[in-house]
């Protein structure tokens, strides 16, 4: 779809943040130290989380809704903070909305070859990643590093119980989440690569336990950074950077639950008020039939 004139959006809109479930206030976090006059406005899919085991038809169906519901809000840019949505769906989002959208997978397979060029300027070398089975699956990654540098290879590992036990308030030294990074990260404990991607929103909260299980001389790659300062370069050539340090963070989820501010703050850095609660069926019904 043709994107809208920049008239049509305003400074003072809202960004728009979008994932699977929670971990993509890790990114609202990066966007906040990054860009502290910016308003944004995050959903969450919580009634519907994890998108990692579900197929990228799903997925696809999945993320139209959720950004048909964002826009409502005329968001003057929105973010794709799911890695599974960002590696699967990504062509048809772009395709079926107008509103400038940015995923969080070019940013971090950017960061991955930086830092691994930083080690090994030359010649074959691995990057590690860890990720949803879908995401793994589409092989997104392994081709985003591929188109910038064909010289580096992508060990990937999926780690399909590692976004529910986040999602339950996991901590990263419970012994369970270290028994299920020991046999998910052997394979690239034995290769140390340079860099390992942390290929889902929700991973940055067990970060020290992923640094433990890993070779360390290998760097973690967060990416929701990267994302923020591409989402500052759009905004700034849009002329839609706002200044100031006054925003306001509105959140919205499909399924409240009870541990929302527990775990939310987590994922934020600090405490967070309660959620907007979205029907999940309401949602449902915003198909591309629909529009």
């Amino acid at each position: 779809m043709p994107g809208r004139p920049l008239h049509d959006f305003h400074i003072d809109a809202p960004i728009a943040v979008y994932d699977s479930g929670l971990g993509g206030l890790t990114v609202v976090r990066a966007i906040q130290r990054l860009l502290p006059g910016e308003s944004i406005a995050y959903f969450g899919d919580t009634a519907r989380v994890p998108y990692g085991n579900k197929s990228a038809r799903t997925v696809a169906q999945f993320a139209s809704q959720c950004l048909r519901f964002l826009t409502r809000l005329n968001p003057k840019i929105i973010v794709v903070a799911c890695n599974t949505v960002s590696a699967t769906a990504m062509p048809e989002l772009l395709a079926e909305f107008s509103t400038p959208i940015i995923g969080v997978l070019e940013p971090g397979a950017a960061a991955a070859i930086r830092i691994t060029r930083q080690k090994i300027p030359h010649g074959k070398c691995a990057v590690g990643l860890i990720a949803t089975e879908a995401t793994v699956a589409s092989r997104a990654y392994q081709m985003a590093i591929s188109r910038l540098d064909d010289g580096v290879h992508v060990a990937a590992r999926a780690c399909p119980l590692l976004v529910p036990l986040i999602e339950e308030g996991r901590e990263a030294d419970s012994p369970l989440v270290k028994l299920v990074l020991d046999e998910y990260l052997d394979p690239l404990r034995q290769i140390a690569p340079a860099a390992l991607i942390l290929g889902c929103t929700h991973y940055p909260i067990l970060a020290d336990a992923v640094a433990a299980a890993v070779s360390p001389d290998t760097i973690l790659i967060d990416s929701a950074g990267e994302t923020a300062a591409v989402v500052r370069k759009q905004l700034e050539s849009m002329g839609l950077l706002r200044s100031g340090t006054v925003a306001r963070l509105s959140c919205y989820v499909t399924d409240q639950g009870q541990r929302f501010e527990t775990i939310a703050s987590r994922f934020l850095g600090r405490p967070v008020g309660q959620p907007v609660w979205v029907d999940p069926e309401s949602i449902e019904t915003l198909t591309t039939e629909n529009r």
